[in-house]
């Protein structure tokens, strides 16, 4: 029942992200042509699915959401784009096929995620035209700006690159939990936010969901760590081993993959038990309980899925 519902969420998800990308044509048609292609292979569309879902969960009913959905999906593929570039992970696999600067050149998939960037903000923008409450829209425009930024994804970004060019000595776990709740769990953090904002959410209720965010955001990406070194081409869609060719420190380098692995469930289980929380906080709007309970597994799934 949950894979069914979870595909049909992600198929509906991704009809409202699809809806926003730009038409093919005009002169500069070829970056039209590299950002849908980019946005298009699928994914788990995670940050959408957890906007939306948090969004109900606070009582949201209205379209204003959808910019943000498809904005937020928009700024993670453009950091894919780049993450993938020579450059960085040289990498030529995303999704079970051939990366944006593979298909399109180095020139195009730099501009690529370069318009990508941009083009979100200018899509979240169009919520203001979708609700009266234009305040809520500019906090939700700002808490996007600042978690992609660089006090956010980008900012973990260079940390990360930075980490490369050290001796493994001098990547301390501290520095690996900066990279990994800036570079990851970052836009994680803003699409629970921004769902939350747009509902009508306290303030306290906000502080609480960054506080999950992280965790699932940390739990993301250390899971993300143990793949690279135990699946494959064939189940993830994407190389292998990356972190190990690219003599990348990770969590898993430092601690083990025992040690790893009880992580993950850990701040799994923290994150659903701080949703739970969140749910029976005084002065929030009545929620459903089924879809509480499916956001819940959303969590679980994605944390511990294999792929």
């Amino acid at each position: 029942m949950m894979n069914e519902q979870l595909l049909q969420s992600t198929e509906e998800v991704e009809q409202v992200v699809y809806s926003y990308l730009p038409a093919e044509e005009g002169h500069q048609k070829t970056i039209f042509e590299a950002m849908n292609y980019s946005v298009k292979p699928g994914g788990k569309r995670l940050r959408p699915l957890l906007m939306r879902e948090v969004y109900r969960l606070f009582g949201g009913t209205g379209k204003e959401i959808e910019p943000f959905m498809a904005a937020i999906e928009m700024i993670h593929t453009s950091s894919l784009i780049h993450d993938d570039l020579p450059c960085m992970d040289n990498d030529e696999y995303r999704r079970g096929k051939k990366t944006t600067w593979v298909v399109y050149g180095y020139d195009m998939a730099v501009l690529a995620g370069d318009a990508l960037l941009i083009y979100a903000i200018e899509t979240a923008a169009r919520a203001f035209q979708m609700t009266d409450n234009a305040q809520r829209v500019g906090k939700c425009i700002g808490i996007l700006a600042q978690k992609t930024g660089i006090y956010g994804m980008i900012g973990g970004q260079t940390a990360d690159t930075e980490a490369e060019e050290l001796p493994e000595e001098q990547v301390t776990q501290e520095l690996l939990l900066f990279i990994h709740e800036n570079k990851t769990a970052a836009l994680i953090q803003s699409s629970m936010m921004i769902g939350a904002v747009l509902a009508g959410a306290a303030d306290g209720q906000l502080e609480a969901l960054e506080r999950i965010g992280s965790n699932i955001g940390l739990a993301f990406q250390i899971q993300d760590d143990i793949l690279d070194l135990t699946s494959s081409l064939e189940v993830l869609g994407k190389q292998t081993g990356s972190d190990l060719k690219n003599h990348k420190v990770t969590y898993v380098s430092l601690n083990g993959m025992e040690k790893s692995a009880e992580q993950v469930r850990r701040l799994s289980e923290e994150a659903i038990a701080g949703l739970a929380c969140v749910a029976a906080q005084e002065g929030m709007p009545q929620a459903d309980t089924r879809r509480n309970d499916f956001l819940e597994k959303l969590v679980e799934d994605l944390i511990t899925r294999k792929k």
